[in-house]
């Protein structure tokens, strides 16, 4: 099977399961993902969060994906238990449809390590 036709299959499983385990069959996002996965990372499942407090876990999320890619790298968590990252590398200049492709590639790879999906 051909690189980006399994990216797309794998992607497709994952949206499907999120999906359905999140948000009642509604189709989740790219961005609704990377908060999950910001939710995910900060590890307080419970808690409410805020306007801005979402922003930071999509900022967690977008770290935490790219690091194998050697954009960042994991500095420290907080008293609050919030995780920091220091650039690495600046990331490149991409098209939408590159960052999406990037991003989508990263999420795999993350639910790949973390066995959600297989």
């Amino acid at each position: 099977m051909a690189r980006d036709e399994e990216l797309k299959e794998r992607w497709n499983l994952i949206v499907d399961k999120l999906s359905k385990q999140f948000a009642e069959g509604d189709v989740l996002d790219l961005d609704a993902i990377i908060y999950l996965i910001g939710i995910q990372e900060l590890g307080q499942l419970e808690r409410k969060f805020k306007k801005d407090d979402k922003l930071d876990l999509m900022h967690i999320a977008i770290c935490k994906l790219l690091v194998p890619y050697g954009y960042y790298e994991f500095d420290f968590v907080d008293e609050e238990g919030w995780p920091h990252y220091i650039i690495k590398e600046q990331l490149p200049t991409l098209k939408a449809g590159e960052q999406s492709v990037l991003m989508k590639e990263a999420i795999v790879n993350y639910f790949l390590e973390t066995e959600y999906i297989n």
